[in-house]
Order: structure tokens, then C-alpha cells, then sequence
């Protein structure tokens, strides 16, 4: 029998500089960990100060340069560090409501969060990564930029919006040795899933305690939500040399959502 290739050496990204946004918690904290782990400087943004502080104590500080900001100030985000070469998308904010009754000021925020500040952020970091003939862009985007659900109207449009920016990037970026793919996760074990449960109770109509059973998971082949690393992962393989030739894709790690 023919000899097996050699397993892939563990990606290393000792002399790599990476901004993660939403990173205090949940899929940010996870990635950011990932990353520090493979040897990457992680310039970690969030608005909440307290978890940043959590973790660069956990990771280590010199390894996490946090960062305090808030992304819906979108003026603010140009004071971001820009010599960047891993730029992770991650940020979000929900709410769920009915169109009709759903707050105009509330869809701008959420446009303004998770699509105007992702366009900035990759319109200031490009440059870096232009010049050194490298660079990865990571957006955390979900099933929800592959399919909608009902009263999500401002967190469907901007994740969809998102595909679309991650595709341009990789199609503007590919020549200067730029990638730009989606993850696109069903429910993932977070404070903003924990956090909608109460919402999506009230918009159905039925006890918190069904909503995990009969909303979150309804569409999922796999019966079970998804955890924060498992994401890390994926992301890691997308930041790696493994990936090198893979962009403008969106990949799908939601327990078969999207399958259907």
C-alpha cells in the first residue's frame, strides 16, 4: 500500500497580528484563544471593558492587547489598530421583533455593528496586508446570512450583507495574497443566544423552557447547540496556510440547518 502523506504540521502564526472584535465572550473569546494558542498577538476589541480585562489575564497580556470600544460609534473605529494581517469579524447584537413594530433606531444599530464597522475595519486593515503580500479576513457571519428566520429582520439583512462584503474582499484581495471567507454557525452556546430566549418566548408564544427545544434547535439535524470552540477551530483553519486557495466561501457549522 502506498505511504500516507505526513500529517499537517499545527498552523503557526508566531509574527502575526490579529484583530478580533466581540472578543470579551463567546465565539470572539474562543477565537481570540485559538489564536494566541498558535502563537499570534491578538488585539482583542469589545465595548465590555471588564471581559477584556477576564481575558488577557486568562490568555496572558502579552499575548492580548485589549482594547475598549464601542463599533456602533463608527468614527471611533479609524483609532483602531490598523497593522493588522488577521482581521476577524466576529461582533453582534440582536433583537427580534415583528417588521411592523421593529425600533428604526434599533435596525440601524445592528446594521451599523455587524456591516458598516466590518467594512471599515477591512477598508483600513487592507493596506497592511496589501503591502506584505498577506493577509486573512475571518467573518463570523451565521446561517442566519444563508437562510432568514422571522422577526430577525435587521440581524438577516446584515449577515447577508456580510456575504457579500466577504466576497468582493476576496475577489479584490486574491491577487495581493488576501483571503476572505464567512462561518456561518446555527445556535452556538453564547450570552447573545442566552440572551434572545426570553425574546423569542414572547414572539412565539410559548415557555423559555421549549424555546432551546422548539425554536433554536427545530432546524438543526444535530440535536444540540454549537460550543464556541468548535468554531475556533474552523476559524483557525481558515487564518493557517492550509487555506491558502480558499476564499470567497462560507462554511456551515450549523448541526445541518442549512442541509434542509
Amino acid at each position: 500500500m502506498p505511504t500516507p502523506p505526513p500529517a499537517a504540521a499545527p498552523a503557526d502564526l508566531t509574527g502575526h497580528r490579529a484583530l478580533v472584535t466581540g472578543a470579551a465572550s463567546g465565539i470572539g473569546a474562543a477565537i481570540a484563544a485559538r489564536l494566541v494558542q498558535s502563537g499570534a498577538v491578538v488585539v482583542a476589541v469589545d465595548r465590555d471593558e471588564a471581559g477584556l480585562k477576564d481575558l488577557a489575564a486568562r490568555l496572558g497580556d502579552g499575548q492580548i492587547e485589549p482594547v475598549a470600544a464601542d463599533l456602533s460609534d463608527l468614527d471611533s473605529i479609524a483609532d483602531l489598530p490598523t497593522d493588522i494581517d488577521i482581521l476577524v469579524n466576529n461582533a453582534g447584537i440582536q433583537h427580534v421583533s415583528p417588521i411592523e413594530s421593529f425600533p428604526l433606531e434599533t435596525f440601524e444599530l445592528i446594521l451599523d455593528v455587524m456591516l458598516h464597522a466590518p467594512f471599515r475595519l477591512v477598508r483600513q486593515c487592507l493596506p497592511t496586508m496589501y503591502a506584505q503580500g498577506w493577509g486573512r479576513v475571518v467573518n463570523v457571519s451565521s446561517a442566519h446570512g444563508l437562510r432568514a428566520s422571522a422577526y430577525k429582520s435587521a440581524y438577516v439583512t446584515a449577515k447577508h450583507g456580510l456575504e457579500g462584503l466577504s466576497k468582493v474582499v476576496a475577489l479584490e484581495g486574491a491577487p495581493h495574497g488576501v483571503t476572505s471567507n464567512c462561518i456561518n454557525p446555527g445556535y452556538v452556546r453564547t450570552p447573545l443566544v442566552e440572551s434572545q430566549i426570553a425574546d423569542q418566548a414572547e414572539a412565539h408564544g410559548i415557555p423559555e423552557d421549549e424555546v432551546v427545544e422548539k425554536v433554536l434547535l427545530e432546524g438543526m439535524a444535530v440535536k444540540r447547540l454549537v460550543e464556541p470552540a468548535e468554531v475556533a477551530e474552523l476559524a483557525m483553519f481558515l487564518c493557517g496556510p492550509a487555506s491558502a486557495s480558499v476564499t470567497g466561501a462560507s462554511f456551515a457549522i450549523d448541526g445541518g440547518w442549512t442541509a434542509r
